[in-house]
């Protein structure tokens, strides 16, 4: 120890004083943070914008500036920065809309959330293992491996992928759910917060097909593992999970990412997503699946676009002024109620422009 070592550095240093008010605003400020860590779009996480943004780059680079499509739904040529971040995307009423109802969505979410999951979700599994213990007694324990993992989160898929199709199968083909979807088609531009673009009632439902999915495979495999199987994983995150947070970051994004024409047939290509948001009739009711083109193929709703293929979005000239605003989409369910209710009509998307 030097000689000429003060007591300060012998002892260490005490800790600087904080006061209350500096203390009370650290902690509110990690609450703040840490609220937009939870709730940001995964779309919208850092490692999903970079690859995003790498492979549109790619996309740029082979096709020669080519594979965007601007606000009016056309593919065009752009330099690089248009190409990624188009402004008249990025700067659309549309765009701005979908922040705020995904803000909307964000704050009502902790008031269902949690009782769909404790409800929804764990009491489907314990129904399916009770029902499973009554009919063929109890679990035959099999022993879980990597393979069985794989099978347990590709029959999770497929499952959940059914569940999405007939959820969103009969939003489009029942009136008083359309009234509801509707808001989600009513995006005129494509960004990734689109897919966070929901009515607020629209939510629960989503979630609450989610969590019977999950529930009912997850019974199954519990009761024939007796409970000792995972989901199988890839880099701590799950297999499908993976797959379909790639494919989703796309989904929603005005760069055309093709599959080749044989792997469409299996997987949904982002693009398709494209054409499930044109207004063109030609493409009404088409895509309805989540991840596969199994349960279009097998239900006759499967549609592969050309390359380039023209896909303006919205809900259709007839009626997309009704829809525009953010006040619009707010109440304009309630508003579409009241008219089947007192007409007994039921308001759809409006006749689309006929012309290419």
């Amino acid at each position: 120890m030097p000689d000429n070592a003060s007591p300060a550095a012998i002892l260490g240093d005490p800790p600087s004083i904080v006061g209350p008010l500096t203390e009370t605003i650290q902690h509110a400020s990690d609450l703040v943070w840490d609220t937009l860590a939870a709730n940001t779009p995964r779309d919208l996480h850092w490692e999903i914008i970079l690859l995003t943004l790498a492979i549109a780059t790619f996309i740029w680079l082979i096709r020669g500036g080519h594979g965007a499509r601007g606000a009016d739904g056309r593919e065009r040529k752009a330099g690089l920065l248009q190409f990624l971040l188009p402004k008249d995307i990025y700067s659309h009423v549309s765009a701005r809309v979908d922040l705020w109802l995904w803000i909307t969505e964000r704050i009502l979410r902790p008031f269902w959330i949690v009782g769909l999951l404790a409800t929804v979700g764990s009491g489907t599994e314990t129904a399916v293992i009770e029902s499973l213990e009554w009919i063929f007694g109890a679990s035959p324990a099999m022993q879980s491996n990597y393979t069985w993992m794989l099978i347990y989160s590709l029959v999770t898929l497929l499952c959940y992928d059914f569940v999405f199709y007939a959820i969103h199968y009969a939003m489009h083909r029942v009136p008083a759910l359309w009234a509801l979807h509707k808001v989600h088609h009513s995006a005129e531009v494509l960004t990734p917060l689109t897919r966070s673009r929901e009515h607020f009632i629209a939510g629960p439902i989503w979630a609450a097909g989610g969590a019977l999915s999950y529930g009912f495979i997850g019974g199954i495999f519990a009761w024939l593992f007796d409970g000792g199987i995972v989901a199988a994983t890839l880099f701590n995150i799950g297999v499908f999970a993976l797959l379909f947070g790639f494919n989703g970051s796309f989904r929603h994004y005005h760069v055309q990412f093709h599959y080749p024409h044989g792997l469409s047939k299996w997987l949904h290509s982002p693009v398709m997503h494209h054409v499930h948001h044109s207004y063109l009739p030609k493409h009404w009711d088409k895509n309805f699946a989540a991840v596969t083109s199994i349960w279009d193929r097998l239900f006759g709703t499967l549609y592969i676009p050309e390359k380039d293929e023209y896909t303006p979005w919205g809900i259709g000239p007839a009626t997309q002024s009704e829809y525009r605003s953010y006040w619009q989409n707010t109440v304009g369910p309630f508003r579409d109620w009241y008219q089947m209710l007192r007409s007994g009509d039921s308001p759809q998307a409006g006749a689309a422009d006929q012309r290419e």
